[in-house]
């Protein structure tokens, strides 16, 4: 148990000595910015890990959206993981938005969407933040074409 409370005290020690820590988060560091183009306006996204726009490799980014906040119909090409860190986030499936047929993920919740399922989502009851984790690139395909905001 002493070696135990040892290495727990210098791993502490070490990792909180670095002072270029790029790989480590805490709740109020995540480094939030504007959402890209393809995304509506109004949530805020944080690259944790990773390229989502390299060509290949592992990416990790999280989504903080304000409440009412709607993603329309789309499909990725590779599998998307999704961690409801906090608040509510609702998604349902399909290639019309329908409130009434999305299911509720509260904080704590996993999903993974295979590649080519359609779906879409919501913010409710407040903020919500989601991480997602996957394969770059990182690939929006609307359903509809007029909902991709990067197009208007």
């Amino acid at each position: 148990m002493r070696k135990l409370l040892l290495m727990i005290g210098l791993f502490t020690t070490a990792f909180a000595a670095s002072p270029a820590s790029h790989n480590a988060f805490t709740p109020d560091s995540v480094p939030y910015g504007p959402a890209p183009a393809f995304l509506q306006p109004g949530a805020q996204l944080a690259v944790l890990e990773g390229d989502p726009t390299a060509s290949s490799g592992d990416f990790t980014i999280r989504l903080k959206m304000p409440a009412g906040y709607k993603i329309a119909p789309h499909w990725h090409p590779t599998r998307e993981n999704v961690t409801v860190i906090s608040g509510t986030f609702k998604v349902g499936m399909g290639d019309k938005f329908d409130e009434s047929k999305m299911k509720a993920f509260p904080a704590g919740s996993f999903a993974y969407l295979d590649p080519d399922m359609h779906h879409y989502a919501m913010a409710t009851g407040g903020e919500a933040i989601v991480q997602v984790h996957g394969m770059s690139p990182v690939q929006f395909n609307y359903v509809n074409a007029s909902d991709d905001p990067s197009k208007k």
